[in-house]
């Protein structure tokens, strides 16, 4: 196996000649996924990867010698390509630590933390700056098992998002990113690189946390087009506009999650908001996915109509971009839950389906969402209102579990959602739980939910089995695939 030498004549032939400008990082790694230096890296990582197990440990002895060749490679990988993304050089010289103490220690359980510690993508949030990331890592709805991880990914920040950012909207923990190249633990549905699934000896402060909008976009585009072709949907004009516009929807995902991930942190809630080693009902999860997208959802309209409330003159270049994209917002947010989250994934506990079914139900209910004569309709003047007051009945459903003991919030959540969703007739908590169960522990009550515990509607249950082959399709996709 050749090993490329790390000097900077050999970076110079990897990246190509940089271009002037304002931040020369931007250029330095435009290309670096064509290189020598990003296949031999890459290679080497797939490789690695077939003698790993599943806690990321390479046990078999008779496997070291060609694991300690494959981790020279990924090093050497490493350097050629490090003077490409120079905002990365701390990082990616602890990466090399991190391989190579791996290798001399004989492969046990990686610990990556000095290496994640390094790596601080939040700091660098410059619309098109590039981040080489290589970690032992489980991928998030991808793999269980923590393997080697290579990817080039770009950072997606365009103006009107700093300056949410910078107003109202701070969260200084966003990254938004676009998926260059990558290993086959992305060439699933995961769309997220989050710190936690690194392999490491002990759990840091996380100071970030990134999702592939480019993904989300894609996968929204591919999906909402069936659909919409399958209900016969006529879709509004900037709705449509989205399909064949994949820059546009990356844009309103940026939006949306950034809004999205603050709200787990915020507001009157009455447990931890990501319930970090809790075993709860998976509906709660569904609740507590659902709020956080419905404030999305609640902030887009808020800022289109105070935007749109002024003179169009009087609006900068930003304010117009922000206005167009609050609109979008508030489409993706319906389509994505309705269309994809519905319908996508295992019946089995699945929480983002239960509240892409919940938000359906919810419209149709209040007469603002019609299936009728086979053709899906919306009547979108009062819409936002109705999905407002979703949101506002999860937030009271919050408030008011402030003062309830556990149990009694999470009767209190299913009371809400069986309001609008019927649950399954063999349903153990729709019948009403035993004596047994209610005064006894919190385990008794999540044990008797039932892995789908809220069936699919016949509507659902028939536009699933025309989508399938289209969800399906999904798996891996990039932003440049449509």
């Amino acid at each position: 196996m050749s090993i490329i030498s790390a000097n900077s004549s050999a970076a110079q032939a990897i990246v190509g000649e940089p271009e002037v400008v304002e931040d020369g990082s931007l250029s330095l790694s435009k290309g670096a996924e064509q290189s020598a230096a990003w296949a031999q890296l890459k290679d080497a990582a797939i490789a690695i990867r077939e003698l790993q197990v599943k806690d990321g440990s390479i046990p078999n002895a008779a496997h070291h010698v060609a694991a300690r060749e494959l981790v020279a490679a990924i090093t050497s990988g490493i350097r050629a390509l490090a003077p490409a993304f120079p905002h990365d050089a701390e990082y990616l010289a602890a990466s090399v630590v991190d391989f190579d103490r791996w290798a001399a220690e004989g492969f046990g359980v990686p610990d990556f933390l000095d290496s994640l510690v390094a790596f601080q993508p939040q700091q660098h949030r410059v619309d098109g700056i590039r981040h080489l990331v290589v970690f032992p890592m489980y991928t998030q709805n991808g793999s269980s098992d923590r393997l080697v991880e290579a990817l080039i990914v770009e950072t997606i920040w365009p103006e009107f998002i700093a300056a949410l950012e910078a107003g109202d909207y701070g969260n200084k923990l966003f990254v938004s990113l676009r998926l260059i190249d990558f290993t086959p633990g992305y060439d699933t549905n995961s769309a997220v690189l989050f710190p936690e699934t690194v392999a490491m000896r002990q759990i840091p402060s996380f100071t970030w946390g990134a999702i592939f909008q480019d993904r989300e976009a894609a996968r929204y585009r591919r999906v909402t087009r069936a659909a919409s072709a399958i209900t016969k949907l006529d879709l509004p004009e900037r709705a449509a506009a989205m399909l064949d516009d994949q820059a546009l929807t990356e844009r309103a995902f940026v939006m949306w999650d950034i809004i999205h991930d603050r709200t787990h942190m915020r507001g009157d809630l009455p447990f931890d908001p990501f319930m970090i080693k809790q075993r709860m009902p998976f509906f709660l999860y569904s609740l507590e996915e659902l709020r956080c997208d419905l404030t999305a959802f609640r902030e887009s309209v808020k800022i289109e109509r105070a935007l749109a409330a002024r003179p169009a003159d009087e609006l900068s270049a930003i304010e117009r971009e922000t206005l167009d994209q609050a609109g979008l917002v508030q489409y993706a947010v319906i389509f994505d839950r309705i269309f994809r989250f519905a319908i996508t994934g295992s019946r089995v506990r699945n929480y983002d389906g239960l509240g892409g079914q919940l938000l359906f139900a919810w419209l149709h209910q209040r007469g603002v969402l019609h299936w009728t004569d086979t053709q899906l309709a919306f009547d979108w003047d009062g819409v936002p209102d109705a999905v407002v007051a979703l949101g506002d009945a999860i937030d009271e459903l919050y408030w008011r579990s402030i003062d309830r003991p556990k149990t009694a919030h999470w009767l209190a959540a299913y009371d809400l959602v069986r309001s609008v969703l019927t649950p399954h007739p063999a349903s153990n908590w729709a019948r009403g739980l035993s004596d047994e169960i209610l005064s006894g522990a919190p385990k008794g009550y999540t044990d008797t939910v039932l892995d789908d515990e809220f069936p699919l509607s016949m509507f659902f249950e028939a536009l699933d089995k025309k989508m399938k082959p289209v969800i399906e399709s999904t798996v891996g996709i990039r932003g440049t695939d449509d």
